[in-house]
């Protein structure tokens, strides 16, 4: 496949949820850092699957995944910093393993039409540990499907199908969740999309269109309640409690979203698919905004970075839909991914991980923004728990742009290095290690980045 020009690769709706994988830099670092075993795999993977955005042609080639840590076919190894945000509890946690194989050894499937006990004991654990009074769970095989049955439930609940969502969010790649998603590069060229589907300004203060500066004032907030308030009957308002990017709105933001979607009869659906289960600090994001969501989505942690799992859990007043089937996918009550799901919720709980996740956060984040008082090109850090985020700015004279091609190269010589992260919207240096990462390996990746940000700048910056 031929590389973008500089034009193309500059689109932003390439970059949004991504990093991009066909430009010159990914090409460069294809030739002067794998070897000719290691692109031969990458040749045989682009002739034998279709072709997409984001993931063809491949990185690299992996051949074992272990904690915190990645480790290629050639033997070398890189801190994942990226991971999916499968890796809650790492990758290949023992516990959860076991389980899988205890499981695997007793009931290895459970047809749709019966139930087994791991499935119930998950639900369970779901509900008692969800907050306020969500307290009925269905399961999925991956977290897109459980937002279409999210989606469903709430044009039942409300007789309504309208729904109001943000721009640049990511709930899934099919139809449905693009057409609620607010990312160009799953939505261009697709055709009709469903219909209802509003779109608002996320909590972005920097690049917001209501000039928010600095800080958010919260019209974007407002802006909610007047979409709400004009269109009279939209069904739910569903949303990123914290994008993975990550934006993360203040305190007030979800609070008044809350009220306002109570004062005009729409349900609130959460996706927290990639930052729930304490990559925030709380076991779910919405805790650090004291509001209670209609369904809370959930999926991939949940599954101990191994299985494909995802749930909705909703209030108990939503059981209105035993007249169709929501999902009754073949896998929703799969008990191989529920004793993985159930183990996962006991190494959260017995290893103290998401008050892991708290401290080493709140360390993390200082130490981010002392190394971005060093380096010009960092212009904010972001973070709250492990979910951390670096936004890299050029500046011209009074202006100031994304800093889209120093990002890139920044990602490219952290792994030469041994670091592994995400970039997004083209300049947000994405950071979300596993939960179970030490202090010395967050020290080491720290390190790592520090030094690229530093090989950057001192190449100059992209004209």
């Amino acid at each position: 496949m031929p590389a973008l020009t500089s034009s193309q690769s500059g689109l932003p709706n390439l970059r949004s949820e991504g990093d991009i994988n066909l430009s010159p830099h990914r090409r460069r670092f294809e030739a002067e850092h794998l070897a000719a075993s290691t692109r031969e795999l990458l040749a045989e993977d682009a002739r034998w699957f279709l072709h997409q955005s984001l993931s063809t042609p491949c990185l690299n080639a992996l051949a074992r995944a272990e904690g915190a840590w990645l480790e290629d076919v050639e033997g070398r190894r890189y801190l994942d910093f990226h991971g999916n945000n499968v890796h809650q509890v790492g990758f290949g946690h023992p516990k959860v393993l076991a389980a899988i194989k205890a499981q695997l050894d007793r009931l290895p499937f459970c047809p749709r039409r019966y139930t087994c006990e791991p499935a119930i004991a998950l639900a369970r654990r779901l509900a008692e540990l969800a907050p306020g009074d969500l307290n009925r769970v269905l399961f999925a095989p991956g977290g897109t499907a459980a937002i279409g049955m999210a989606l469903k439930l709430a044009r039942i609940a409300t007789g309504r199908f309208k729904t109001l969502s943000m721009w640049d969010a990511f709930h899934g790649a099919s139809l449905d969740a693009i057409s609620i998603g607010g990312e160009a590069v799953f939505r261009q060229g697709i055709g009709p999309l469903l219909p209802g589907c509003e779109h608002v300004p996320p909590p972005d203060h920097r690049h917001c269109p209501f000039r928010c500066g600095t800080a958010c004032n919260l019209a974007c907030a407002d802006y909610v309640e007047y979409v709400l308030e004009k269109e009279g009957d939209v069904a739910a308002v569903i949303a990123e409690t914290v994008r993975c990017t990550p934006y993360i709105p203040p305190p007030e933001y979800w609070q008044r979203i809350r009220a306002a979607c109570d004062r005009h009869g729409a349900l609130l659906i959460l996706d927290e698919i990639p930052i729930g289960l304490g990559r925030t600090g709380r076991l779910f994001a919405c805790e650090h905004y004291g509001i209670v969501p209609d369904m809370l989505v959930l999926g991939k942690g949940l599954g101990g970075g191994v299985f494909p799992l995802a749930a909705i859990v909703a209030r108990a007043g939503l059981n209105v839909a035993a007249h169709t089937a929501l999902g009754h996918y073949t896998h929703e009550k799969n008990p191989v991914a529920c004793a993985a799901g159930l183990a996962t919720l006991d190494v959260l709980a017995k290893e103290r991980l998401v008050e892991h996740a708290r401290d080493l956060g709140l360390e993390t984040k200082a130490r981010l923004e002392e190394l971005g008082r060093r380096h010009p090109l960092v212009g904010e850090v972001r973070g709250l728990g492990l979910l951390l985020g670096v936004e890299l700015l050029r500046r011209r004279g009074p202006t100031v742009e994304r800093a889209t091609d120093e990002a890139e190269r920044v990602l490219y010589a952290a792994l030469r290095r041994g670091l592994s992260f995400k970039v997004t919207m083209g300049n947000l240096l994405t950071l979300t290690p596993p939960l179970t990462i030490t202090r010395d390996e967050m020290s080491q990746a720290l390190a790592i980045l520090d030094t690229a940000l530093g090989e950057v700048e001192a190449g100059g910056l992209a004209p």
